[in-house]
């Protein structure tokens, strides 16, 4: 059993395993909304379960933020701003869109199909308060976003030096980058698929798509050479979207049965992914925040005890 903690805590497997949850959790965030809107009885209370949602993310984030352990704090803050995005943000969407009457997007290519459902239009409105807000954080001098200081390096942003005695919430960080990225690639698609801008069979959606590929497979090369789980956690939910754009344009395509938006036709096997995520959410939330100096003192001292060399910690 040590052994295979030890393997676990190991690159690749780090990085991967946050990787699949983060990417999984994706897929089932449609399927919660579908389950919410379509398949429960009592279509009234839609409102009031999503609002019983963003709650729980509150109280996850809450409970984070008081954690002393980091990666305990990191998964808390994730989960916090999964459930806050689809419970408070993305049903704040909805429900403007059933009031303001704003009718579904058919989609072109397939009768009777929807492209883009009405919430999605609305989200659109977003573009400008994303952005104020966006524009805040790409000069905060304390962000340890790589993304951000990327920009603040080369385009002159930076607004002072890190204050080294700055305390960071791991929890609070974790819920606004999962909230930030989710709605900023939401956007992006959502613009692309406009047929006054682009639309989603232009060639330059194409090229997007491609480079989208690209840009996954290389962030996902570089996840899984991490050692420690909260910088593996926060790397991972970026790239983990990063991909999973790949899956919305080719689904978009219909390239693919989007097996996760019909949870009533698939029933066993979403219940059977969901337990599978619970499963690995737990085991990742007991990993230990960064097993690299612990696996060379072991490695050292069987080197001291006469055991011969072993293969150390890679990096």
């Amino acid at each position: 059993m040590s052994a295979l903690k030890s393997l676990m805590y190991r690159p690749p497997w780090v990085g991967l395993l946050a990787f699949v949850i983060v990417f999984v959790v994706q897929a089932l965030g449609h399927t919660v909304m579908i389950v919410m809107e379509d398949v429960l009885p009592g279509p009234c209370y839609v409102y009031q379960s999503a609002f019983a949602m963003g709650t729980l993310g509150a109280v996850l984030l809450f409970l984070g933020m008081r954690h002393p352990n980091e990666v305990a704090a990191t998964w808390y803050g994730f989960w916090a701003g999964t459930f806050l995005w689809t419970g408070w943000i993305e049903f704040s969407f909805v429900w403007s869109a059933n009031y303001l009457g704003v009718p579904d997007l058919p989609d072109p290519h397939v009768a009777g199909a929807i492209a883009t459902k009405a919430e999605y239009l609305v989200m659109m409105s977003a573009i400008g308060v994303m952005s104020a807000t966006l524009a805040v954080f790409l000069m905060n001098k304390e962000t340890k976003c790589n993304f951000f200081i990327w920009f603040q390096r080369h385009l002159g942003l930076r607004t002072g030096k890190p204050n080294p005695s700055h305390e960071r919430s791991f929890a609070g960080i974790t819920a606004l980058e999962t909230v930030y990225v989710i709605w900023f690639f939401y956007l992006l698609l959502l613009f692309i698929y406009d047929e006054s801008i682009l639309g989603d069979r232009h060639p330059v959606t194409y090229g997007i798509f491609f480079l989208n590929v690209i840009w996954a497979v290389y962030l996902f090369n570089r996840l899984m050479k991490f050692w420690k789980v909260t910088s593996a956690i926060r790397y991972g939910i970026p790239t983990a979207i990063v991909a999973w754009n790949a899956v919305e344009i080719a689904g978009r395509w219909h390239l693919f049965t989007e097996f996760w938006e019909h949870p009533q036709d698939f029933a066993l096997e979403m219940t059977l992914i969901t337990v599978g995520i619970a499963i690995a959410a737990l085991l990742a939330a007991r990993t230990p925040s960064n097993m690299k100096s612990e696996l060379s003192r072991q490695e050292l001292a069987a080197r001291g005890a006469g055991q011969g060399p072993s293969p150390g910690p890679a990096g």
